[in-house]
């Protein structure tokens, strides 16, 4: 299946984690785990501790936060 890439970016306060494009972003949520693909529905859920899968491959670790995606584009915010 194809994907069409979503841009993508997580930061903390100090500074930027990733900012570019992803196909697939899997995600700690509050009260689950769950994934993003292109085309999802307008989201903002709350994150727990843990680590943000992008192309079922990277690995970025974030502690709390939140996530907004809409339109293609996936916000992430997180604590340092």
């Amino acid at each position: 299946m194809d994907y069409e890439p979503m841009k993508v970016t997580i930061l903390n306060p100090k500074q930027v984690l990733f900012d570019g494009e992803a196909a697939s972003v899997f995600l700690p949520g509050d009260l689950a785990e769950f994934e993003l693909l292109d085309g999802h529905v307008p989201i903002v859920s709350l994150l727990r501790p843990g680590k943000v899968v992008l192309d079922w491959e990277t690995a970025v670790p974030v502690q709390r936060g939140m996530v907004k995606f809409d339109k293609n584009e996936c916000m992430i915010l997180v604590e340092e």
